[in-house]
């Protein structure tokens, strides 16, 4: 190759470096964010590589570029709910990171091929980050703050809603799909007097949620929920159908009918999206949740037929932004005494992981429901509970 043809390439590559950043600046004006501006959601760029990562990558490019310091807000929930509000990415192309996730999540079933995944990379990666970001119950999912002033009082509100929705009393039997840190069936063995199973695919869960339980009458289970049996009073489910998938929604609702008793309640506690997909964000997947997917109404709806009656349909998923900023702020408080366990690359892709998902709820482009579900209707009514 000549000296000619290395600058034609060059003097090419700058061409389209100056392009990208011209297309992606234009963006961000419509989002009423300007790069390196004065106010505390503008961007502030450190490497020119990022326009044209960001047209190559997409959502994928935009999260690892901020989890390599190329760029950095000092609000960056504030920048990304601009960003989200104002559907920028609409009009970015179609990236390979996006196409490779659709052709997976067709042609794949990677939530039973995988069953565990989730668990060895998210959930295991070390109780000590859960338990400084969480409440005194490490509940992880989404609060309810409709009366509450702090985190562990609108954790212990979205328990208590759970149980009266419920109806639970002495003597139940609940089972609790994806039981965390046990941290419901505590509480509700403790405050309702039920006993109750729990099940996981998170070693690290079990083994701390039978640890907090010890001498309650509930018990958790390192176990996929298609290898449960048994029939219970109520079944609860609550920040797991997140990683059923798709493909799988139907299964998921034969298995817990099956193990319902006649005049049970089964709730269900699920992030939605608002379109039907058959695949999650890039990002996310990479990172935080592997093979994870948010369910849309119509696909709840599908799965369900013949087998319940949806009784009640609460979406609170406003409440989900001030859950994830007050674990947010718990991270960055703990994060002197965790940074010796998590190196600098990991801060930054959790605080990204938060404020990201933030935005998401704040701009309402995914919900919170709490969905709760009888076998044949309840005789006279269902009561709604708020």
């Amino acid at each position: 190759m000549g000296v000619g043809s290395v600058c034609v390439n060059q003097a090419s590559a700058v061409a389209m470096s100056k392009s990208a950043k011209r297309f992606v600046l234009n963006q961000l004006e419509k989002a009423g964010v300007t790069l390196n501006g004065a106010d505390p959601w503008d961007p502030h760029v450190h490497n020119d590589g990022l326009w044209a990562r960001l047209l190559r990558d997409g959502t994928l490019g935009l999260g690892e570029s901020y989890m390599d310091g190329w760029w950095d807000a000092e609000e960056l929930d504030q920048c990304l709910f601009r960003l989200i509000n104002a559907s920028i990415q609409d009009a970015f192309p179609k990236d390979l990171a996006e196409m490779w996730s659709v052709a997976r999540g067709r042609l794949l079933n990677l939530q039973r091929l995988r069953v565990t995944e989730v668990g060895e990379k998210h959930y295991d990666i070390g109780n000590d980050l859960y338990a400084a970001m969480l409440d005194k119950r490490m509940i992880y999912s989404c609060a309810y703050w409709k009366d509450a002033r702090d985190l562990d009082a609108a954790q212990e509100a979205k328990l208590d809603l759970i149980c009266r929705k419920l109806g639970l009393v002495p003597g139940m039997h609940i089972l609790d799909i994806g039981s965390g840190w046990g941290g419901f069936l505590k509480f509700a063995a403790e405050r309702y007097g039920v006993s109750g199973l729990g099940v996981t695919v998170s070693k690290e869960q079990a083994a701390l949620a039978n640890e907090r339980t010890a001498g309650l009458p509930v018990e958790t289970k390192l176990l996929d929920y298609q290898a449960l049996d048994g029939q219970f009073d109520r079944i609860i489910s609550i920040g797991m159908f997140e990683h059923v998938g798709y493909k799988n929604y139907r299964a998921y609702f034969e298995k817990t009918a099956s193990m319902l008793a006649a005049d049970g309640l089964f709730l269900l506690h699920t992030i939605g999206g608002h379109h039907s997909t058959t695949h999650g964000d890039p990002w996310s997947e990479k990172y935080i949740f592997p093979n994870g997917m948010l369910p849309s109404i119509p696909q709840i709806g599908k799965a369900i037929e013949g087998l319940f009656v949806m009784e009640d349909w609460h979406n609170f998923g406003a409440d989900y932004d001030k859950t994830l900023m007050a674990w947010h702020a718990r991270f960055e408080a703990a994060w002197p005494q965790l940074s010796a366990s998590y190196d600098a690359r990991f801060y930054r892709m959790w605080r990204y992981y938060l404020n990201v998902f933030a935005a998401l709820f704040r701009a309402r482009n995914i919900s919170l429901w709490q969905v709760v579900l009888s076998p044949h209707g309840v005789s006279g009514g269902y009561a709604s509970i708020r």
